[in-house]
């Protein structure tokens, strides 16, 4: 099949490369011609605008925004639905806020263009181990698309089959759905990137809690000196809380396990606060991803005023000093 790629970063160079291996035909366009030129000397049609790449796709045309969500996103958005025809697809395969899927559907149909939400997990890894994608968007256009996703999805590998699920059919299993209308695709990978806030939170915390297990304020006979990396690693041998994230974590941890190289400042790609967002519209409680969110936050100041106010307050009703005070008078 053929498909027009907008985006060559280390997503979309890597969805292209996969694609291509798989046998389909990709034009790629990128702000960056060096990018379009490595991509074109792999076996890619280069093209060097947006309306060159239009000119060289037959129609029905399939175009897939792989640019950073935001303003990147609405433009090229905007600019494909200008130059497009009926019948043609745009694909945004970013981290969209599922709003904003609806909105741009919306305009799309009205010039009978069809608008498909895929939400992309599988990172800088899933050149060979696939890409796991959620799906919104008119049944039509999905199905059409059918034969990028099986080769962008992992396939069902060797993960064994969930009991009982021969009896439900569908493409689960291949490592891709269509969840619903548009938008649906990406508020399913809003909430699975809100969840994985969760689930690093739980790790970081846990880790911690070992490193600090050894500190000399505790009981001689409650201190351990734990090798970190170790634990990681048998956890992924059975353990119940064994993951891919887990699996990155033993790796960090085997190459440094001090992590020395890290400051520990961590960013937030939207999507938890999104999820958040959807938490508080649909009343629904969401104490563990909402304080994963905040900890982000937390983790790019020294000390916030909040904390002041905890130690001031402290000071006052008991006469508790800090103990970096404590240190400086000693």
């Amino acid at each position: 099949m053929q498909l027009g790629m907008v985006g060559l970063g280390r997503m979309g160079a890597n969805m292209t490369r996969r694609l291509m291996r798989g046998g389909h035909q990709l034009v790629v366009s990128d702000l960056s011609p060096e990018a379009v030129k490595q991509l074109a000397g792999e076996g890619a049609v280069g093209s060097n605008s947006l309306d060159d790449l239009i000119r060289k796709l037959k129609p029905p045309r399939a175009a897939w925004v792989m640019v950073p969500a935001g303003g990147p996103t609405e433009q090229t958005v905007q600019q494909l639905a200008h130059r497009m025809q009926p019948g043609d697809i745009i694909i945004d395969g970013g981290n969209s806020y599922f709003k904003d899927d609806i909105r741009r559907s919306k305009q799309c149909r009205e010039k009978g263009i069809h608008y498909v939400d895929v939400g992309t997990s599988g990172g800088v890894w899933g050149i060979d181990r696939g890409y796991c994608m959620m799906i919104g968007g008119p049944k039509e256009a999905v199905q059409q698309l059918d034969p990028i996703f099986k080769t962008l999805a992992p396939g069902r590998g060797e993960i064994p089959r969930t009991p009982g699920r021969e009896k439900l059919g569908g493409t689960a299993e291949e490592g891709y759905i269509h969840c619903g209308p548009s938008g649906a695709g990406h508020f399913v990978k809003m909430v699975h990137n809100g969840i994985e806030y969760g689930i690093m939170q739980a790790y970081a915390e846990g880790f911690d809690i070992f490193r600090n297990a050894s500190k000399k304020d505790l009981p001689e006979d409650m201190r351990y000196d734990l090798n970190l990396a170790d634990i990681a690693e048998v956890w992924r041998r059975g353990s119940v809380v064994s993951s891919w994230l887990l699996d990155l974590t033993a790796m960090a941890l085997a190459e440094n396990p001090t992590l020395s190289e890290y400051t520990g400042f961590v960013q937030d790609s939207g999507e938890g606060r999104w999820t958040i967002q959807a938490a508080i519209e649909e009343a629904v409680p969401a104490e563990v991803l909402s304080a994963a969110l905040y900890t982000r936050f937390r983790s790019r100041q020294e000390h916030t005023f909040a904390e002041k106010m905890l130690s001031a307050m402290r000071q006052k009703f008991g006469g508790h000093v800090e103990p970096s005070v404590v240190a400086k008078t000693a």
